[in-house]
């Protein structure tokens, strides 16, 4: 059966959210070659939309496209992991601050609706909701802080350690445990508290970050995880 998509919407957009889902779902996987006429006749399109999705995936480093080969999903490594947190951590601590500086009673009311639904996804062990939700979390916290450019730039971060799967929950910690790092960010915030809105959010980074190194480096032992971290964030 044929997954058709829509016209009424960007035809790219929706052939990109295709390959995440794919990727998420397994369906996909890094170090196989998937042919852009395949996929152009599975979604019941033209070829001109799929490659400009796979263009922007590539653009994204989520893939890599060969015009007479077709597309690969990237594989994650360890510097990917490291690079990518680095950004964030320069650019999500200040963003916090700006956050517990300037938001507004709507901010503070949409982080607290958005923090009980984190938590009761987390209860009904719903991953991906969760993390749907952990993401616009840290999204209304960027626009909070006036941050547009910063948001654009870590959803695409985020959109690279997700669409590969790699994640800390159910394995090094649970969903539980994230939704608690999230309270403390939520709650500086709320009390216009600067500084507590920039450490926590900036230990939930380094927290998250070091796990799925080491997730993406299993070879490393603790120390060598901690050495290679400290190689991209100090």
């Amino acid at each position: 059966m044929k997954n058709h998509i829509s016209r009424a919407d960007s035809l790219t957009n929706q052939v990109m959210t295709h390959v995440r889902a794919a990727v998420a779902d397994g369906s996909m996987s890094s170090g196989e070659w998937y042919s852009v006429y395949q996929l152009s006749q599975e979604l019941g399109v033209s070829r001109s939309p799929v490659r400009d999705a796979l263009l922007r995936l590539e653009e994204a480093g989520l893939i890599t496209f060969a015009r007479n080969r077709g597309f690969q999903i990237r594989e994650t490594t360890a510097a990917d992991v490291a690079e990518i947190f680095a950004i964030r951590l320069a650019l999500e601590p200040a963003a916090a601050r700006r956050a517990a500086e300037l938001r507004t009673e709507a901010h503070v009311n949409t982080l607290q609706t958005l923090l009980d639904d984190m938590s009761m996804q987390a209860s009904n062990k719903n991953a991906e909701a969760f993390f749907n939700l952990d993401q616009a979390f840290h999204g209304e916290i960027l626009s909070a802080g006036s941050s547009l450019r910063s948001r654009e730039i870590i959803d695409r971060l985020r959109i690279s350690t997700r669409l590969i799967g790699v994640s800390t929950a159910g394995t090094s910690r649970t969903l539980e445990d994230i939704h608690r790092e999230h309270e403390p960010i939520f709650l500086a915030i709320e009390a216009q508290y600067k500084e507590g809105a920039a450490e926590a959010m900036r230990a939930h980074l380094q927290t998250t970050g070091k796990l799925l190194l080491q997730q993406a480096s299993p070879e490393m032992d603790a120390q060598q995880v901690s050495s290679f971290w400290a190689q991209y964030t100090d």
